[in-house]
């Protein structure tokens, strides 16, 4: 089974309705009106592919393996709605084999000297960091534009993505192909995941949406694995999740460090030959953390057997090979103010209900005032914990 990748979650919701594309612009390779068509066919296809699930597992012409996932997700369906508040609707009772590596490819962009996403605006949705397309070479095409002008860029295949509820009428956001075999803890939290994009939404807000999201998978699935699972899936996501604990540290701190550096272009006029030097030197740092970290997790000196696989570790490696500051941003969606929507969990008493309420009052505020109470009732968590007596 596959290795989730550091870097691999859920894509920004696609507009699937042609009656968007009347306002967006119709000329260029990569105009809106081909980017809403293009959305509209790919999604339309999926749908089409997609079967109940229960008639996949009563087939006698398909693997073993795959008739136990797909009871596996049966059972995570259910949890996620007795167990975690989450949506009982129409998404993920359904299952296509998509015959592809990826739902869809991502296109991500960043100035040279900025941690800030590019972003496209989109009717419903608002203006969010990233582009979906359902074929390679779309993506490429339009990451080649955002080249051209200036801006670096990454393009990565993502196994899943939500329509926010919206096609619920249609059949729902089904199970798909491209994450069905990965290890059991990983399969699941994708899933918890994707149906926490169906309970809050804040329009413009990517760092927000997908923080949220994260927080809620990796609840989710500690309480998962707590109640439902088996002590060797336990132990091997404990085993993959220090490693991305580790990975997603060494990210943190470099992000950290270029950020800096970016700042000071404008404290202290730095011209981009200066700038460019200290960011090589932040970029050759992190390769060679991360290299040390590679060689911890496939260390045999010991005698006994290593932290990880070749297999397991390859997706960091190209992860690494290509990062730059388009990675580094979109990374960021995903971590940032996670520890946050935690804490505000841990306030609400671990009551799903009451933090799904305390997340939507959040959304009524404006995107600074949001981010600034996350970041407040974060920093005040941390200063009971190292109260004394507290």
């Amino acid at each position: 089974m596959r290795q989730l990748l550091p870097h691999l979650r859920a894509v920004s919701p696609l507009m699937i309705s042609l009656a968007l594309a009347g306002c967006a612009s119709t000329t260029g390779p990569t105009s809106m009106l081909g980017y809403y068509w293009q959305s509209v066919q790919g999604h339309m296809q999926i749908m089409q592919a997609a079967e109940p699930i229960d008639r996949w597992i009563a087939r006698t012409d398909i693997p073993p393996a795959l008739r136990e996932r797909l009871q596996l997700a049966q059972r995570a369906r259910a949890f996620a709605v007795a167990e975690l508040g989450l949506p009982d609707n129409a998404s993920y009772r359904r299952y296509a084999d998509l015959k592809r590596p990826a739902a869809v490819w991502n296109v991500v962009a960043a100035p040279p000297y900025s941690l800030t996403l590019h972003t496209w605006c989109f009717p419903v949705t608002g203006c969010i960091g990233y582009r979906g397309y359902f074929t390679e070479a779309a993506a490429q095409a339009e990451a080649a534009e955002l080249a051209a002008q200036g801006l670096e860029v990454e393009v990565y295949g993502v196994p899943a993505y939500s329509t926010l509820g919206y096609m619920n009428w249609a059949g729902g956001d089904p199970l798909l192909s491209t994450f069905v075999a990965w290890p059991e803890a990983d399969f699941v939290r994708l899933l918890f995941h994707e149906l926490a994009h169906q309970v809050v939404y804040a329009k413009n807000d990517t760092l927000f949406n997908e923080s949220f999201a994260t927080a809620v998978e990796r609840i989710g699935v500690a309480q998962w694995l707590a109640t439902q699972s088996t002590p060797e899936a336990r132990k091997a996501f404990a085993t993959s999740e220090a490693r991305r604990s580790a990975f997603r540290a060494l990210t943190r701190a470099t992000r950290a460090r270029l950020a800096a550096i970016y700042e000071q272009k404008e404290a202290l006029a730095l011209d981009d030959k200066a700038l460019a030097a200290m960011k090589n030197e932040a970029m050759e740092a992190f390769r060679t953390g991360y290299a040390a970290l590679r060689t911890q997790w496939l260390d045999t000196s010991s005698g006994g057997a290593p932290q990880a696989t070749t297999a397991q570790v390859a997706g960091y490696d190209r992860w690494v090979a290509k990062a730059n500051n388009a990675s580094f941003a979109a990374q960021a969606a995903y971590d940032e103010l996670v520890p946050a929507f935690e804490a505000l969990f841990e306030r609400e008493g671990r009551d799903w209900p009451r933090f799904y309420d305390a997340v939507r009052q959040l959304t009524q505020q404006p995107q600074p005032q949001r981010h600034e109470a996350l970041r407040a009732l974060l920093s005040d968590t941390q200063h009971l914990k190292e109260t004394p007596g507290a």
